[in-house]
């Protein structure tokens, strides 16, 4: 099987991350207890917090939350800072469901949003974010790199211009994390990362960078072995977010793929798979029936993700054909209708190639011939 999936969850993982997960399963409960297998397991979490810090440029380990994933930080974020009645968010238009569905959820609690229309232009893209700000404005949320389309959008900017109007930002780094260099404390209040992804961890894993915790209500409360006469929860962090026992095994895995990013780094990473889906785009554009909606893939303007469609052909169709073939993609809406309707897609969905560190270039070749066979035989 030639797996292309990677903007799903990456496969195969290091090695390094299932020996580390898998030896991890068998540990006590981490800083629920004072004997030794139990702070030996604290220390093990301990040291991944310090390895997200250092990777993502929080400002302390204590600002690093594991969550379950990029869809519990991003609604963490979301419904903690917009739980009081009322007030504006501003969203890109290239958003996935773990951030539209929320704010659709909140719409009861008098939340607005305003989608703004991206472009490949990143001036335009700014100026879209700044005419859409309002005064009761209270947040902003952004992809960095769509799952979609593989856009990067400029969210250091978009950052930049929201701070002087005191609007905080949140940042969905599911498909940018392990991938491009993220500085937190710099510019972002909050990153929602996704450790299945591009840091090679088990699924079920996940990072909230949170720069600006006071804003922040907790969504969900239970124990977490620190100040345990409080019914409310302790406003020390990680803790007032961090409730429940922790995944142990996939805090460890992820650990292990924070080591494995940083041993290759990720401007290495990033420009083995924009480079592979470049020499696919290049392919597929001397196919008259492939449709291609983005420009070719560049190292700075994007990610490891490429959508394409055979006209006449419906996406969901074309992946089974390639599944026969050996060839694992993604097609449909992938969670993102919104970022669908960008380019007029919502009906078809479209056909998702995506790479990661351990695709080959014989694999996007062999993906190449596959869908060249399919356009041929129909």
């Amino acid at each position: 099987m030639i797996y292309l999936d990677n903007a799903a969850t990456t496969y195969p993982k290091p090695r390094s991350v299932r020996n580390a997960a898998a030896g991890a399963v068998n540990a006590a409960n981490p800083g629920r207890s004072g004997h030794r297998l139990s702070l030996s397991a604290s220390e093990q979490i301990y040291r991944c917090r310090v390895k997200a810090a250092e990777l993502f440029g929080a400002s302390s380990p204590e600002n690093v939350i594991f969550t379950s994933g990029c869809t519990q930080a991003a609604n963490m974020v979301i419904k903690g800072v917009m739980s009081k009645k009322g007030g504006h968010v501003v969203v890109s238009d290239l958003e996935h469901n773990a951030v539209m569905r929320p704010l659709r959820a909140m719409a009861n609690d008098g939340v607005t949003y305003t989608v703004v229309k991206t472009s490949e232009n990143d001036e335009e893209t700014l100026g879209a974010f700044r005419e859409a700000l309002r005064s009761d404005t209270r947040l902003v949320v952004c992809t960095q790199i769509s799952n979609v389309w593989g856009i990067r959008l400029p969210v250091e900017r978009i950052a930049a211009m929201c701070r002087q109007y005191g609007i905080p930002v949140m940042i969905d780094a599911a498909q940018s994390a392990g991938v491009v260099k993220i500085n937190a404390a710099d510019n972002f209040d909050f990153v929602c990362i996704a450790g299945h992804k591009g840091l090679y961890a088990p699924m079920g894993t996940g990072i909230l960078i949170a720069q600006r915790p006071e804003i922040m209500r907790t969504i969900i409360e239970g124990g977490t072995g620190s100040k345990s006469r409080l019914l409310e929860m302790p406003d020390i962090l990680p803790d007032k977010f961090e409730s429940g026992t922790p995944n142990f095994s996939g805090i460890v895995g992820m650990s292990a793929g924070i080591d494995f990013i940083n041993s290759i780094g990720e401007e290495r990473i990033r420009a083995h798979e924009v480079g592979l889906l470049a020499k696919l785009y290049d392919r597929l554009s001397q196919n008259r029936r492939v449709i291609l909606y983005t420009k070719r893939p560049q190292r700075d303007n994007c990610g490891g993700v490429l959508s394409f469609n055979i006209d006449d052909m419906d996406s969901e169709s074309v992946a089974a054909l390639l599944d026969e073939r050996g060839i694992a993609v993604r097609a449909g809406l992938h969670c993102a209708p919104t970022a669908h309707e960008h380019f007029g897609t919502q009906d078809t969905g479209t056909v998702r190639v995506s790479a990661s560190y351990f695709t080959t270039e014989n694999e996007i070749f062999a993906a190449a011939r596959a869908i060249e066979a399919i356009t041929h035989k129909k």
